[in-house]
């Protein structure tokens, strides 16, 4: 089992989750290594707990099933259940968002793409569309008078 964790320094805002639903469906994109021959595969890889895909030679299925170019292995994950809100903690606090189950290979290391939500600390305040490809983001939350940020995002990629 591997986990995607993170530790962000919240202002004003909690409860951070990438928007995954059925019909708005979040890709989790990663570098991907087979475990066999260590190769790495040169691109990224995106993830999607809504799509399933065959295993060869089982009846089985996984959110990712993945050939080496190297080895020619055939590795999965299978994402075990949904994203977890990242809450807001002082000091900033590690916190796991997603789990996969990895037959066969590893992530290495993960790109924020898509949108996420959250909600203001200290107002009834939503935020959507909030894109955390650079690292950072600002807002200004209306209700509680003041600017909300999420910054100092650190991801990592940990045995669970």
């Amino acid at each position: 089992m591997l986990a995607l964790a993170l530790t962000a320094d919240l202002t004003g805002v909690t409860d951070l989750l990438p928007l995954d639903t059925p019909d708005e469906p979040y890709f989790y994109t990663f570098k991907v290594q087979c475990t066999s021959c260590r190769e790495t595969h040169p691109n990224w890889v995106s993830v999607s707990r809504y799509e399933q895909s065959e295993v060869s030679g089982s009846k089985g299925e996984a959110n990712f099933v993945w050939r080496c170019k190297s080895c020619k292995r055939e590795s999965t994950a299978t994402i075990k259940n949904p994203p977890h809100v990242y809450t807001y903690f002082s000091p900033p606090k590690k916190q796991n968002i997603i789990e996969f189950d990895c037959r066969g290979l590893e992530f290495t290391e993960f790109k924020p793409d898509g949108e996420w939500q959250a909600k203001g600390l200290e107002s009834p305040t939503k935020f959507s569309g909030i894109d955390l490809q650079e690292g950072e983001w600002f807002e200004y939350d209306e209700k509680a008078g003041e600017e909300v940020s999420i910054k100092d995002m650190k991801w990592e990629i940990k045995r669970a």
